[in-house]
């Protein structure tokens, strides 16, 4: 039992609900509480206040006119009777600041989002906002505890099989872009000036021109300029000495699902702003997403890069700009499955500190624009490089927004987990949350958006033992340009991700169904708000799905199992994938034409 008597006025004509709390909860640490009915007229309670030994006075008040002028008053008579001198006097409640508190003569003030660690702290002479606060975090493996064991055998066999024939395809081949992955690596191994020339003279021979002019002749492509030096100081200068105030869980318990946000304004600057008020709101991760005519050339650039459209450049110094200025706790993924540089973006990826990486051998050539051929290639050597690098690598879905059916989606999700578990790296499902083309069709979620949604998670469980992680975002396609509405289907759709037992999602802001530019600040924040209040609502209940869901369950299960053994059929995957098994022109998929014939 602690030997402090602490006395505590709900200073107010009725409320005194907050003040019940706090007395209730410093009783229960061992205090000597004493606790006074509310509305006592104010030359009572310094009456009772002088009588009295207490060491500390805990006012609780709401504003409203006048109600400045009283606590002033208060403060005044307390000084008169002699009680400043032996006892604090802490005034707390709705629209307080520790400013308005100090303004009007009080030791403290605490606002409504105090918590009873933070009066406790200070009661006992500790410092604030300490640990009790500002919760450490450690930075979470998505992967860890899964098998990756294809619980059914006759998909097992089938998968077994594809990619046995895609690396025997793939054996021997080599692209402009793996090579140009390898001298980057060189290249950042290298300390001697002369011989690092010569290798970045071998990889410019292996990029396009405007790559070239960047490099020779400094001449950026439209709308890219560095990063001014002055610029990376003032933003160093904002963040030096900063930490969250009063940070947000997105989660009422446990430890999933993590909550994920893209970032790619273009700006590495304004992508770490965002990233730094995205953290204090709960979010775990981030997706830097490049610009898209990235894809359509190879060879990347160099150096701290801002660029004037969507996309942020993916270069060596960006990424680590970004990996640097975030907390350690927070995970950062880069997309490299797009276009002709999948291996080189993990190469920088991995050497930049990023955690995970991008790839997607079918939607990267169904709805990305390159070439089955060349992301084959390509993109099992990114895959041995991610394994290198000990960064796992996520399987965005999304050929299901052009119109390809869910399990042949699901179907290409499974080849590319299955081919990364053989070349001993990780891989994380990325089903869809969407509304999408073939959905809206054959009106799949004309009853509800539970179902259909629930059972792709259901099959995929069923299937196999991996992390999963729908994106890219949630609710894609159900939102729109009203805030509050995208707001609610995020959250809404997070809560179904919830009560299905995900790993992680990937958040949209509320602008982003309909932003023509970078998105703003506060859509983000909306979105993050949404899913935290819904958290709590929900807290340990759960989305149920209807009847409906076996029947989808078993139904989506076949049908991915009929996509493999289709493909299993084919005489490589590239020939699959433009063949049409996983989506063909009548699903909206087209095999994409960025490095047609550079296989080698």
């Amino acid at each position: 039992m602690s030997s402090k008597r602490i006395l505590c006025v709900p200073l107010d004509p009725v409320h005194d609900v907050g003040i019940k709390i706090i007395r209730n909860a410093l009783a229960q640490q061992g205090y000597d509480t004493e606790l006074l009915s509310p509305d006592l007229p104010l030359e009572d309670v310094v009456q009772r206040a002088a009588n009295g030994s207490y060491d500390e006075i805990l006012v609780s008040r709401t504003l409203g006119y006048g109600v400045g002028e009283l606590l002033g008053r208060f403060v005044d008579l307390l000084d008169a009777a002699g009680v400043r001198s032996r006892s604090r006097v802490t005034l707390g409640g709705k629209a307080i600041t520790p400013e308005l508190a100090a303004e009007l003569g009080f030791d403290r003030g605490f606002d409504e989002h105090t918590r009873i660690e933070d009066v406790v702290a200070y009661i006992e002479g500790r410092t604030v906002g300490g640990a009790a606060v500002q919760t450490a975090k450690t930075k979470p493996d998505i992967t860890a505890g899964y098998t990756y064991a294809v619980r059914d055998a006759r998909m097992r066999a089938a998968l077994d099989e594809i990619v046995d024939k895609l690396l025997r395809w793939t054996e021997g081949k080599t692209s402009a872009g793996i090579e140009r992955a390898h001298l980057r690596e060189e290249m950042t191994a290298e300390t001697d000036d002369v011989r690092r020339a010569a290798l970045l003279d071998r990889y410019l021979r292996l990029a396009d021109p405007v790559i070239g002019d960047a490099f020779r002749n400094g001449v950026m492509p439209k709308g890219v300029r560095a990063v001014s030096a002055s610029e990376m100081q003032r933003l160093k200068e904002i963040l030096a000495g900063r930490h969250q105030h009063r940070p947000v869980s997105l989660r009422h318990h446990g430890e999933r699902p993590l909550f994920f946000k893209f970032l790619g304004s273009g700006c590495p600057v304004m992508d770490i702003m965002h990233a730094k008020v995205c953290e204090r709101w709960g979010v775990d991760g981030f997706l830097l997403i490049n610009p898209s005519w990235e894809a359509r050339y190879e060879g990347l650039l160099e150096g701290a890069l801002t660029h004037q459209n969507d996309g942020t450049i993916t270069s060596g110094a960006n990424i680590r700009l970004v990996r640097d200025l975030l907390e350690p706790s927070t995970l950062l993924t880069v997309r490299a499955h797009r276009g002709l540089n999948t291996p080189e973006t993990v190469v920088l990826a991995g050497h930049a500190g990023a955690d995970m990486t991008k790839i997607d051998l079918v939607y990267g050539s169904l709805g990305a624009g390159t070439d089955p051929a060349r992301l084959a290639v390509d993109g099992v050597e990114a895959i041995r490089l991610a394994a290198k690098f000990g960064m796992p690598y996520d399987i965005p879905g999304n050929d299901e927004l052009s119109g390809v059916p869910a399990w042949k989606t699901l179907a290409g999700l499974l080849i590319n987990v299955h081919l990364g578990t053989r070349l001993g790296a990780r891989a994380i499902l990325k089903p869809l949350f969407c509304y999408g083309p073939h959905i809206v069709i054959n009106g799949l979620m004309d009853g509800t958006f539970v179902d259909y949604n629930a059972a792709k998670i259901r099959a995929l469980r069923a299937i196999i033992d991996c992390p999963i992680w729908p994106g890219e975002p949630v609710a894609f396609m159900t939102q729109t340009e009203d805030r509050v509405q995208s707001a609610t289907a995020s959250a809404y759709h997070a809560a179904l991700g919830t009560s299905l037992g995900v790993d992680a999602m990937t958040i949209a802001s509320t602008d982003e169904a309909y932003s023509r530019g970078p998105i703003c600040m506060a859509s983000r924040i909306d979105s993050l708000q949404a899913l935290h209040e819904t958290a709590r609502f929900m807290g340990n209940a759960t989305v149920a799905p209807t009847g409906a869901i076996e029947a989808m369950t078993t139904d989506m299960h076949a049908k991915i199992g009929e996509v493999l053994d289709r493909v299993r059929e084919a005489s490589d995957l590239p020939t699959a994938i433009a063949s049409g098994v996983l989506g063909d022109r009548e699903d909206g998929a087209y095999p994409g034409t960025f490095g047609k014939g550079t296989v080698r």
